[in-house]
């Protein structure tokens, strides 16, 4: 990733704003947003801590002075006392003024910089209803004799520090929200940066040594061992196994790898070990592109925000007016003392007018929004695209790891006539433990759960998309398909035949398992639908949405998944052009598809 000393600092608003420190944005105030991300910590957090330090001392000086400046309407006849004196008007203007002049400091920084600018936002608007009415009260406080008698009210001038206390206190508690808001969206792209591995084992001159990433170039041999991470995008050129991708693809299931076959940074290495010649490296990666995709969507502008941007530009000299308008016509019309109310409808206006939701909502949105589809292996691609998933007709899904847990399980055993079961699974396992199939796991784990053992296996042969073969305490085992095993000359039962048709019909995938040129029984593994997935798929039924399934297993097993979660529409056997079709001719029939 980019050196964070290097990096430009830019605005989710206006993305033409970019410099190269952390700062606000000159425009509208905001925070500017770091272009790339790194592990190293954060300026937000340190901005986080700095505005919770001044919320929170600002809160327990701003609620004495309200309690003080409303005491009137409080049943305590102490209060009423105390409010009503000269220590009362003092201490509310001691407390105010930390409140206003510390803790509110950073909005009259950011509207100085808008006037300077000549962009006026919601921070002018803020700084100037705070600095009116702290302004105001100050003044009376310390030259109460340059203010004409109708400003008085029973000889005394009205204060208002509690309205600038309160006001100041309340848009930090914004700000503090927000500014957390923005650190843990971004810590969703920290969690995609913290899965690339840390060290890789480097050959070089036959040699083996452990090195940190950053010292990999292109080019470099690297040892990769069972259950450590890919280090870099590269090629095997040596050995073979099977990787967990589902970081990138989203399917649980490993992929076979083998020499030519290339392998992807951060995905993880399941049982082989392999020898891997890198190709990329740094931002070159598969991994840094999808981190860049991810904070390139949160910067980006959804269509609604430049409506928004068109009437912000508009609607602060829109305020300013009408705040002044309110101002002349209470101070003309309104009640005694005349010029105390026109100076609260001034102020008033300024304040409940201001656009912290116009100005804010849609980046916010598309921050959280994005950062969460991160953390839930979501890439949004942009803001735009995020805008229109409201208008969407059809949702397309794929089965396995989306609907299913993407793990498979042996779920059904069946041993033939004059076997039993544990021995069954006992040979079964056995073989099974030299391969590399993920459905091969699941047989070995399900016997190791139940306590069966596993035995040595001798010529081992694997026959890619069929089955394997190998010779367990001198017996010759075949474990697989019911071609692979028709195929070896040997016959199938009826009975279990029958079975077999029965859990396809579930969804099941049915190995069977020969000895010694007779069939010892089969094992139903089936991938089981998730926890979470019928309550997810009523849900989106109950949106209107049309639920699709593509994907590409077999036609049985995918109706099978699909009557028991309701789903009507179902395309099996589909490669990724064919799902590629598929959308278009939904497209074409006017449906919006996801």
């Amino acid at each position: 990733m980019k050196d964070p000393a290097k990096n430009i600092y830019i605005c989710p608003m206006h993305p033409e704003v970019a410099q190269g420190r952390p700062g606000d944005c000159p425009k509208c105030g905001m925070r500017l947003e770091p272009r790339a991300f790194s592990l190293e910590k954060e300026e937000r957090k340190k901005e986080e801590v700095i505005l919770a330090r001044k919320f929170w001392l600002g809160l327990v000086l701003t609620i004495p002075v309200f309690i003080l400046a409303l005491g009137e309407m409080l049943p305590a006849s102490d209060l009423k006392v105390l409010s009503s004196s000269a220590i009362s008007r003092w201490i509310q203007f001691i407390l105010a003024t930390p409140v206003v002049l510390w803790s509110g400091s950073t909005f009259f920084i950011k509207a100085w910089r808008s006037v300077l600018n000549k962009s006026p936002n919601m921070f002018t608007l803020i700084a100037m209803g705070v600095a009116a009415a702290y302004g105001f009260s100050a003044t009376a406080m310390l030259f109460p004799g340059i203010f004409p008698a109708s400003l008085r009210e029973h000889g005394e001038i009205g204060l208002y520090f509690e309205a600038a206390a309160i006001i100041t206190v309340l848009v930090l508690l914004g700000q503090l929200l927000e500014t957390r808001a923005r650190r843990r969206t971004g810590q969703a792209i920290k969690a995609l940066l913290g899965l690339a591995a840390k060290e890789a084992h480097r050959i070089r001159d036959g040699k083996e040594e452990e090195v940190a990433i950053d010292d990999i170039q292109r080019g470099d041999l690297l040892r990769v061992r069972p259950g450590e991470k890919v280090p870099l995008d590269g090629m095997i050129i040596e050995g073979k196994s099977s990787v967990d991708e589902s970081m990138i693809s989203g399917e649980p299931i490993p992929v076979i790898k083998k020499i030519g076959d290339r392998v992807i940074g951060a995905t993880v290495n399941q049982t082989g070990s392999f020898l891997m010649r890198v190709e990329k490296t740094g931002a070159e990666t598969i991994l840094a592109q999808i981190v860049e995709m991810v904070a390139a969507a949160q910067r980006s502008r959804a269509p609604i925000q430049n409506v928004a941007d068109r009437v912000s530009a508009y609607f602060v000299p829109s305020v300013l007016v009408c705040a002044i308008v309110a101002f002349i016509i209470w101070s003309i019309f309104g009640p005694q003392p005349a010029l105390a109310y026109a100076l609260v409808s001034f102020i008033s206006v300024l304040i409940i007018a201001c656009p912290c939701a116009l100005g804010l909502a849609t980046p916010m949105s598309v921050m959280v929004g994005v950062g969460k589809g991160a953390q839930s292996g979501i890439l949004i691609k942009n803001a735009s695209a995020l805008e229109k998933c409201e208008g969407l007709t059809c949702l397309i899904t794929d089965k396995t790891g989306t609907l299913t847990a993407g793990s498979p399980q042996v779920t059904y055993v069946m041993p033939a006539k004059g076997w039993d079961e544990r021995d069954l699974l006992n040979i079964a396992a056995s073989v099974e433990q030299a391969s590399e199939h993920p459905l091969a796991r699941a047989v070995v784990e399900y016997v190791k759960a139940h306590g069966a053992k596993l035995l040595p296996v001798e010529d081992f042969e694997s026959v890619t998309g069929a089955g394997i073969k190998g010779k367990v305490s001198g017996r010759v085992v075949l474990l697989g398909r019911e071609g692979f095993i028709e195929n070896s000359g040997i016959n199938l039962p009826e009975g279990l035949k029958n079975k077999a048709d029965e859990l396809e019909e579930k969804a099941q995938t049915v190995a069977w398992a020969a000895v010694d040129g007779q069939i010892a029984g089969l094992l139903g593994i089936s991938d089981p639908i998730k926890k979470t997935t019928p309550d997810a798929i009523r849900d989106l039924h109950k949106m209107g949405l049309k639920v699709i399934m593509v994907t590409g297993d077999n036609e049985k097993t995918a109706q099978a998944i699909a009557r028991d979660l309701g789903i009507t529409d179902v395309y099996a056997g589909c490669d990724p052009k064919a799902k590629q079709e598929i959308v278009k001719k939904l497209k074409s029939a006017g449906e919006k598809v996801m």
